[in-house]
């Protein structure tokens, strides 16, 4: 990983974003990931075309100066935002982070998303960069396949319930361990955030139902009300609720 507090680092996001000027054409060329990079005010400096077409703009320079609550839909886009100014404020690196994000159209898509602060050479944080990834078919001709199905299937059949790391290390006939690198190399994803993507994924499409959020919370495995609103909204950066309303307006 290019450490960015080394003499190597920018002097400043400006002198950055020239030496990517030749580069940048390439983050275009990549399929299903979203590349970015902002300032200390959360505001996109630089965006690959995937961003802007996501976001229903035609051209990349409509998100220069923006932040992601002005580009994004109007309930969501502050959360975005937050999270960057957690990330500037602190220098938190995110990693892996499932999300459920929101594009044009309310159509929703599972990412993996990565943020870290960009530092100068003096280690003051003058920005940061970050990609969200889509999630991609499980790589089906992999040898492991077969018993990481199984597991994904018992998940999916039981994720209303507490599922233990022992339960699927049974099913595979694999060390805790090894489960954790084939599912991550097989679905990108660890066992624990396929339990919450199965949940998730079930819970955001009974929210389209005449169904109360306590209900949905105790059919998606979750003990109570707000236990499934924190992981909710930590999984997609808004409540339930919001979600709902979102929904019932597209």
């Amino acid at each position: 990983m290019l450490d960015l507090t080394q003499p190597s680092a920018p002097r400043d996001l400006e002198q950055l974003l020239a030496s990517l000027e030749r580069v940048a054409p390439l983050f275009d060329a990549i399929p299903g990931v979203v590349f970015f990079i902002k300032d200390t005010h959360a505001r996109y400096v630089l965006v690959n075309q995937t961003l802007a077409f996501r976001l229903g703009f035609k051209h990349k320079s409509e998100l220069v100066g923006r932040t992601a609550e002005e580009v994004f839909p109007a309930r969501f886009g502050p959360q975005y935002t937050e999270q960057d100014r957690r990330v500037l404020a602190d220098g938190r690196q995110l990693t892996d982070q499932l999300e459920l994000h929101l594009y044009d159209g309310n159509q929703p898509v599972w990412c993996l998303t990565h943020k870290l602060a960009v530092r100068n050479h003096a280690g003051a944080i003058i920005g940061l960069a970050g990609t969200s990834r889509d999630l991609q078919m499980p790589q089906s001709t992999h040898p492991a396949y077969p018993k990481l199905a199984a597991v994904d299937a018992y998940i999916s059949e039981h994720f209303a319930r507490p599922v233990s790391l022992a339960e699927l290390t049974a099913i595979a006939g694999l060390s805790i361990a090894q489960l954790e690198r084939q599912c991550k190399r097989i679905f990108q994803l660890t066992p624990r955030q396929m339990i919450h993507k199965a949940r998730l994924g079930e819970a955001s499409r009974l929210l389209l139902q005449d169904i109360s959020i306590t209900e949905i919370a105790q059919r998606c495995g979750y003990t109570d009300h707000s236990a499934f609103s924190r992981q909710f909204r930590a999984l997609t950066g808004f409540s339930p609720s919001q979600y709902r309303q979102s929904q019932g307006d597209a």
